[in-house]
């Protein structure tokens, strides 16, 4: 039994990563293709357009062959909470002035396994630091030790 939860938790983070990069090509190239959601991953396209028809037949996006993908409501509507997670917590980061890469990478990890209850208290104690600049001063400061 361990063992399912561990393959719905990676399935879970693939389907995450894939809505997450297809809203974003989308928002940035006004679509999304196999061949552009492939080279943004880094994978093989045969291995895309087996998750797209996946995620196709979830209905979490429309899928014709050769012409290209749209989210559907419910596939936008996950995809902008994750890409909302992110967000947060590369903002809550930033504020402590980390390296932009330790924080896409640290990021990349925790978007996918942190509840809404943590989410929402970072996402509060990221405005209440932004908003007191001494405060975070000297947090800035302890965490450079």
């Amino acid at each position: 039994m361990p063992a399912k939860p561990k393959a719905a938790a990676r399935n879970s983070v693939a389907v995450e990563d894939y809505l997450e990069r297809i809203l974003e090509l989308i928002n940035t190239k006004g679509y999304a293709r196999v061949v552009d959601i492939a080279e943004s991953l880094k994978i093989s396209q045969a291995s895309v357009t087996n998750m797209v028809q996946r995620l196709d037949g979830e209905g979490l996006l429309k899928y014709e062959k050769y012409r290209g993908l749209a989210l559907t409501a419910s596939g936008e509507a996950l995809a902008q909470n994750i890409t909302r997670r992110h967000r947060i917590l590369t903002d809550f980061l930033r504020l402590f002035g980390l390296n932009e890469d330790m924080i896409f990478h640290d990021v990349e990890g925790m978007e996918h396994h942190i509840s809404p209850p943590t989410l929402h208290a970072i996402e509060a104690l990221t405005a209440q630091l932004a908003r007191q600049p001494a405060l975070l001063a000297r947090v800035k400061a302890e965490v450079g030790r």
